[in-house]
């Protein structure tokens, strides 16, 4: 049978780790994570989506979706997408970043902003 000092040391040494584990965990959550299968169907959904609702804001029908180029998540109170997207706008190709909400048991489903795509290169020069 173990002593009493000896169950406190486990016992710290196990709330130790678990803080440490949750610690690790909590900070994983709120950051945008890379999606690897933007060809997914769901991922191209929702950048159709994104192309479609700019169209409607924008009151103009000129861009047309062409493809997903890249993509993040991030998992909220639903999941943020961040998309690079490949349009066609009169023949010419130009690429847009999208942020689409999602909301799948809430049935809601929000463009929150659709910008000309900058890439990290392109600002650094």
């Amino acid at each position: 049978m173990a002593t009493q000092p000896t169950l406190v040391l486990r016992l710290v040494l196990l709330l130790s780790v678990a803080a440490l584990v949750s610690h690790r965990a909590m900070a994983r959550v709120g950051s945008y994570k890379p999606i690897h299968d933007v060809g997914n169907p769901y991922v191209q959904e929702i950048a159709k989506f994104a192309v479609a609702e700019h169209n409607k804001q924008t009151g103009k029908a000129l861009l047309v979706y062409v493809q997903v180029v890249s993509g993040e998540q991030q998992v909220v109170a639903g999941i943020n997408y961040k998309l690079v997207v490949e349009v066609a706008d009169a023949g010419a190709k130009k690429y847009f970043e999208a942020v689409v909400f999602d909301n799948k048991w809430g049935k809601l489903r929000k463009l929150v902003y659709f910008v000309p795509y900058v890439s990290k290169q392109s600002r650094l020069s």
